[in-house]
């Protein structure tokens, strides 16, 4: 029986215990304050510090794919402890991580390296890399593997209300119109990101009724079979929207997230979100 690992880059979200749990490799997105480069892997820069130099920049921070060097480098400790490695990387749309990690795959060993784009960011992609790790470790094959995430990329969805689009229109994920009318009318667009667009589910006039607007929509997504509440630096609105959808909540996949700076330098402070699996049919 071949031995799989899992590889993941840090805009999945996995938290330290589970990525231990399953022993998935993480290989760290980069966020550059200026000419100041930090990976993204909760130590170098952590919420705390990202946040507070965010409110300070005279000029946002940008994101970077990891150099091909590092995946290689994590590929390559991966395969000595195993047979072959899956790595599921943020949308292609949204990101050149997934070209990276194919430029490291074919430099360690392409034959024994599955890259999968996995269409979305956050948990939505990090619910897909727990469920491979678990299907491995009960000694799936890679084809089986890629079978079940290619069925659970279907079941996959990502929505978030952001407290403005600022952040969004200047790494150009918005246009100007899109932002600058939101502003204007204070309205508070509910964003949904599938196959790796990033499109509108909804609009409402405060942040409460967002929050609201949002486990409706869960609910109407509902029976779920994994579930991540997301807030960006902002537990008191994460844990808000976490009690209005326990009563739909998957205990065993149930978590809640502050997001990596990676995905905070695109969306902001105090945003929240939902990363839910539906329930097979």
């Amino acid at each position: 029986m071949s031995k799989i690992k899992i590889v993941v880059d840090s805009a999945a979200d996995i938290s330290a215990d589970l990525a231990k749990k399953h022993d998935i490799r993480i290989v760290p997105d980069y966020v550059n304050f200026g000419d100041q480069s930090f990976p993204d892997d909760g130590v170098s820069l952590s919420r705390q510090e990202f946040y507070k130099r965010l409110a300070q920049a005279t000029e946002l921070p940008t994101t970077a794919a990891p150099p091909p060097g590092m995946g290689a480098k994590i590929f390559q400790e991966a395969l000595a402890d195993a047979d072959h490695v899956i790595a599921f990387s943020v949308a292609s749309k949204l990101s050149g991580i997934y070209n990276g990690m194919v430029v490291a795959a074919n430099e360690v060993s392409p034959e024994k390296i599955t890259v999968i784009d996995s269409g979305t960011l956050t948990m939505a992609q990090g619910w897909m890399a727990v469920a491979a790790a678990e299907a491995a470790e009960k000694g799936a094959t890679v084809e089986h593997i890629k079978s079940l995430i290619s069925e659970m990329r279907s079941r996959a969805r990502l929505y978030a209300v952001l407290d403005t689009l600022e952040y969004l229109r200047r790494s150009g994920r918005v246009g100007w119109a899109q932002a600058n009318v939101g502003a204007l009318l204070q309205i508070k667009p509910i964003i949904d990101v599938r196959e790796g667009d990033v499109n509108t589910a909804g609009r409402v006039r405060t942040f409460e009724k967002a929050i609201r607007e949002v486990a409706d929509i869960a609910h109407r997504e509902a029976p779920l079979e994994r579930l991540t509440v997301l807030h960006s630096f902002n537990p008191e609105r994460g844990q808000k929207l976490m009690d209005l959808v326990q009563d739909i909540a998957p205990q065993a996949y149930l978590n809640m997230v502050d997001v990596t700076p990676v995905i905070g330098t695109h969306v902001g402070p105090n945003g929240i979100g939902l990363a839910l699996i539906k329930a097979k049919a």
